[in-house]
């Protein structure tokens, strides 16, 4: 078929699929209403697709899709204009500027977890995941270790000690 548009590449899909919740996150702070930004994360995500050839891997992938969501929130509420309670773009543009840095903040934070818990000894780092990533209880935990329960409760306790006042050494001096 002449013009037909290629499939997007595998890592493209992975970005899309892995900032969704983002994404969405990103429109719901912008419409405040479930049901428009679910409508408006399918246009936009229709969008994305459309444009992933536009797209360079290696770029700041959630910066451009939170852009194109943005254009697609612009054009969503010229279509409800006819509604007595729509914002103004200023105000509009306010809101999703405090959404990004917002964004921004938050990958700051998890960037900051990440290293702080590289920081921690091999033992607090596997308790801290097969407790927290895997969900695992005390008890199978102490069960699998050998270990009581009480004894995981306190190793968790220290490493979760240690991850705040990492955590805390990393903040820059303006943040509070």
């Amino acid at each position: 078929m002449p013009g037909k548009q290629p499939e997007p590449s595998f890592e493209f899909v992975q970005l899309l699929t892995s900032h969704q919740s983002r994404l969405y996150a990103y429109v719901l702070s912008l419409l405040g209403d479930r049901t428009q930004a679910e409508d408006v994360l399918q246009e936009t995500n229709a969008v994305l697709w459309r444009k992933s050839q536009d797209f360079k891997l290696g770029t700041n992938f959630g910066a451009w899709m939170l852009k194109v969501a943005y254009f697609q929130v612009m054009a969503h509420r010229r279509r409800l204009t006819r509604d007595r309670l729509v914002f103004d773009d200023d105000f509009l543009r306010d809101i999703a500027e405090d959404a990004e840095q917002q964004c921004q903040w938050q990958r700051e934070k998890q960037r900051r977890m990440g290293d702080c818990i590289e920081k921690l000894t091999q033992r607090y780092q596997e308790l801290t995941r097969r407790r927290y990533t895997e969900g695992a209880t005390l008890k199978s935990i102490a069960a699998q270790s050998g270990q009581t329960e009480n004894s995981i409760k306190q190793a968790l306790f220290r490493a979760r000690a240690a991850l705040i006042e990492c955590v805390k050494g990393q903040r820059p001096e303006k943040a509070v």
